[in-house]
């Protein structure tokens, strides 16, 4: 949780948005396996490392939707976009929508960041491609992400360490960054698992990754992959992947199982969850408020 005293007495409460990079339908498939809607975890997370906010949510993947233009998104204080089922390359108005509104996003001014499928729309906002992982999909655990010589300064990563552990799963990457991005970690899997995009007067920050993540939420994404996770070799039968959806279920009552910690590899980066979530609290803390105090907001 970020100190509150940065707040002086009788400013406004921070308003930050949530936009959700899922359908409706995806989002109903997904709570059917026991998972929640993205955006509803992504919003509790922020309220919680940020008591005094307001936290709204868009759904520009949903035909019809309500949608803040610039002059909205300007009122905001952080806009952090989520994780999605959708693949950017395929196209279509509910892909479409969401990069409009990053866009205009980026022409706020106001502090965004992106997580996963939120990298990959900033990314392509911002004017590189994003593509199918040739090297398949990344699931669970992202395993050694390293900090790049810039991501090692960066405010991002303040308190991180250079090498670490992140939930993930992912089938997609960046391909080519947007020009004047900066690279700040990769890892085997992936050459981009976090940049910084400055745009006009606005600066977004976005991982491949999920630190939004608790481990029931990996375990029901484990559940509504269904047979391609045997397919793609990550389990050879039902009672492999049930096991593993096990030990996810068994670290979120007690992620300082020191015994599935060894079998599964994590250290402090996922267990400890003040670690886990410090990418979203370094931007809260290093971006957001410093941006709000210098609108004079509070």
């Amino acid at each position: 949780m970020l100190d509150t005293h940065v707040f002086s007495p009788g400013s406004s409460a921070p308003r930050l948005l949530v936009v959700e990079g899922n359908t409706a339908a995806a989002r109903a498939r997904h709570t059917n396996f026991g998972g929640e809607a993205p955006s509803e975890g992504y919003s509790r997370l922020l309220r919680e490392l940020l008591p005094r906010a307001t936290v709204d949510i868009c759904y520009p993947a949903d035909a019809g939707a309500n949608l803040p233009d610039g002059g909205g998104l300007e009122s905001y204080d952080g806009i952090a976009i989520t994780g999605s089922s959708l693949n950017i390359y395929n196209g279509g108005p509910e892909i479409e929508r969401q990069i409009a509104l990053i866009r205009a996003g980026f022409s706020s001014g106001t502090p965004l960041f992106g997580s996963c499928w939120g990298l990959q729309v900033l990314t392509v906002a911002a004017g590189g491609t994003v593509r199918r992982n040739p090297r398949g999909r990344e699931l669970g655990f992202g395993r050694r992400i390293r900090l790049t010589p810039a991501g090692a300064t960066h405010p991002l990563y303040a308190g991180k360490p250079t090498v670490f552990e992140a939930m993930t799963v992912h089938l997609d990457e960046v391909e080519t960054v947007p020009a004047g991005a900066e690279l700040l970690a990769t890892n085997g899997h992936s050459g981009v698992q976090a940049l910084e995009i400055r745009r006009d007067h606005t600066v977004a920050w976005g991982v491949q990754y999920h630190p939004e993540y608790p481990f029931r939420e990996m375990a029901a994404i484990v559940r509504r992959i269904g047979d391609a996770v045997y397919d793609e070799g990550f389990f050879a039968n039902v009672a492999e992947r049930d096991g593993f959806i096990a030990d996810l279920e068994a670290l979120e009552t007690n992620p300082a199982d020191q015994r599935l910690s060894w079998r599964h590899g994590i250290g402090d980066s996922i267990r400890i969850k003040a670690e886990r979530v410090r990418e979203i609290s370094n931007w809260l803390e290093r971006q957001v408020l410093p941006t709000r105090s210098a609108r004079g907001r509070g």
